[in-house]
């Protein structure tokens, strides 16, 4: 196969993978009563622990050495707890209290949580075309969450508040570890912030103290966030970008959304009304044209 085909692939299979995730979360969330917190915190100190045990096994490099200098060290604890914790529970929480569809395209919302801080702290207006995405966004986001009726949200609102939190904290986790990242490696940098921010919130969530249902479905349905909805979902995306350009990865990156709403429909039963459908179209369109950009 084609060096740029196989990334083309693997970008697009990591991206589904996360969209598969989401909606395996919204299962163990509501169909087996699991609590976001123990969700969240098991989730980030496995795959946590396995992306650093991988990064042993390819660079055959010392993990301590990333925590030796205290500014990369400062940095690291932000991304663990601002960046990857946040984001992986804000995300959790949309769709423990909302489905997982909603809560993906609301964190899709990231790249104009990026355009409009930028704007902001460089005090410059964006130029016409992002405008543009950020006008799309926002209908779609309107549309998306009231159906054109101003007196009711088509979602639970709490579910609206952790989806917007949920694209804060992801535009964060994108842009903050960049400097960490070229300086290190990506699997260094996620796997020990998924383990530093795991073990914070284990002080106040103890991965023993477990409350739902547990049977067959959910281990097979857990194994599959850990492993491929986290671990092999970032080894694709990232591999990816070996083959193609972090542009082509990021525009085939909307494949998680629609993942996640084809599967929440088919295999959840979630309703999917034209608005929802229009607004998800608005969102995605806008982030693809900056994700071209």
């Amino acid at each position: 196969m084609p060096e740029h085909k196989k990334g083309l692939l693997m970008a697009a299979l990591g991206a589904a993978m996360w969209g598969g995730s989401g909606v395996a979360g919204q299962y163990l969330l509501q169909q087996c009563a699991f609590t976001t917190e123990w969700l969240v915190v098991t989730r980030m100190l496995l795959a946590g622990t396995i992306l650093l045990i991988l990064d042993v096994f390819f660079y055959r490099s010392n993990l301590l050495t990333v925590w030796r200098e205290r500014q990369d060290a400062k940095e690291l604890i932000a991304f663990a707890l601002i960046g990857m914790l946040a984001v992986q529970y804000t995300y959790f929480a949309s769709i423990k209290h909302g489905n997982a569809a909603a809560a993906t395209v609301l964190q899709y919302l990231m790249p104009i949580v990026i355009v409009c801080y930028t704007t902001i702290s460089t005090r410059k207006l964006p130029k016409g075309r992002e405008l543009f995405c950020v006008a799309l966004a926002v209908l779609g986001t309107f549309l998306l969450v009231t159906h054109c009726d101003f007196g009711k949200f088509s979602i639970p609102a709490v579910a609206v508040i952790w989806g917007l939190l949920s694209a804060l904290s992801a535009a964060f986790y994108t842009v903050q570890p960049k400097r960490l990242i070229r300086k290190w490696r990506a699997t260094l940098i996620i796997g020990w912030g998924m383990l530093v921010g795991g073990a914070v919130l284990a002080f106040f969530c103890p991965p023993w103290e477990f409350k739902g249902h547990w049977d067959a479905s959910a281990a097979m349905i857990y194994a599959y966030i850990i492993i491929f909805g986290t671990v092999v979902a970032f080894g694709c995306y990232l591999g990816s970008l070996k083959y193609i350009q972090p542009t082509e990865a990021s525009v085939l990156g909307s494949i998680e959304p629609l993942t996640a709403i084809a599967l929440s429909v088919l295999l959840l039963g979630v309703p999917f009304a034209f608005m929802d459908a229009l607004g998800s179209a608005l969102i995605l369109g806008g982030v693809f044209l900056l994700a071209r950009k």
